[in-house]
């Protein structure tokens, strides 16, 4: 059992924290920026709630961190009150924000500076992925660090791995997005195109989810964005917030990203309509209206 922080306690924190104390048995201490959130969650699984990430990492043999964007991100580590100021030697901060490679550097710059560690790790799978404990960890940074926390990091994980130095895990991220974006455009066509045709849609999913054109998206969506039904976690404007990273990125690397951009545009189009807390494969829905 180690002590473990974890701070951010969102659609996805609120579950990952959930798991390091009930599967993983570890002692935890959580916070969250709306304190009565952090006091549900102490009601639901037990563990302390923090007043500051300070409090929360003192002591911590291992910190999480889950919030918005790379400004929170350093608001809660290197902020007044954030949780670098009372880190111990040889502890690790495992970031799973969706957030820059730029940030991730940084700030893993200054934990090597402290003498500890800091592990970029965000996480793909979503909502689901969160509160079933099965989700997709890209990790980057250095072996050590990753080697004491990989099985920390399994409590709320199907797949953990290390991609590379520090950075690597958010570069992955952002071509796990950009993959996810262009297959979701295409399946919100071929859904919309096979409406429009007078398909028996269900059973032309049946079909073809068995041949080359499967995915994920397909087995778990089509038949919700067939129905107009939005409602299955990740949302329209988080989405946004990961493919401007990924849109950045690219201009800093030369790397074209035609698709990407195209498919950005169109979940504008999609918020435009009242769709921002919408999931991402409502895209269909600016097809159909």
């Amino acid at each position: 059992m180690a002590k473990v922080a974890f701070i951010g306690l969102g659609v996805m924190g609120y579950p990952m924290a959930g798991h390091l104390k009930a599967r993983g048995g570890h002692d935890v201490t959580v916070y969250n920026r709306t304190a009565a959130k952090a006091d549900k969650w102490v009601a639901e699984h037990g563990g302390t709630h923090a007043a500051t990430p300070a409090e929360a990492a003192s002591g911590a043999d291992f910190v999480f961190a889950c919030v918005g964007n790379d400004d929170d991100l350093r608001s809660v580590t290197t902020g007044l009150g954030g949780a670098f100021e009372t880190m111990a030697n040889g502890s690790v901060f495992i970031d799973n924000t969706t957030a820059s490679a730029s940030v991730a550097r940084e700030l893993h710059g200054v934990a090597s500076e402290k003498g500890f560690g800091f592990l970029d790790a965000p996480v793909s799978g979503g909502q689901a992925g969160a509160e079933n404990g099965q989700l997709t960890v890209m990790v980057g940074g250095d072996g050590d660090a990753y080697a004491r926390a990989e099985s920390v990091i399994a409590c709320f994980a199907r797949s953990v791995r290390l991609i590379g130095p520090s950075g690597a895990g958010q570069l992955t991220k952002m071509v796990n997005q950009i993959c996810i974006a262009g297959l979701l455009q295409g399946l919100s066509e071929g859904v919309h195109f096979a409406a429009r045709a007078g398909l028996d849609i269900p059973v032309v999913f049946d079909v073809i989810s068995k041949g080359a054109a499967q995915s994920w998206q397909m087995e778990n969506r089509w038949e919700t964005m067939s129905k107009g039904e939005f409602d299955f976690g990740f949302a329209v404007d988080w989405m946004r917030k990961d493919l401007g990273i990924c849109l950045e990125q690219a201009r800093g690397l030369d790397a074209h990203l035609p698709v990407t951009a195209l498919v950005d545009q169109f979940y504008s189009e999609v918020q435009a309509m009242g769709g921002n807390r919408w999931d991402t494969s409502s895209l269909v829905a600016r097809l159909q209206k």
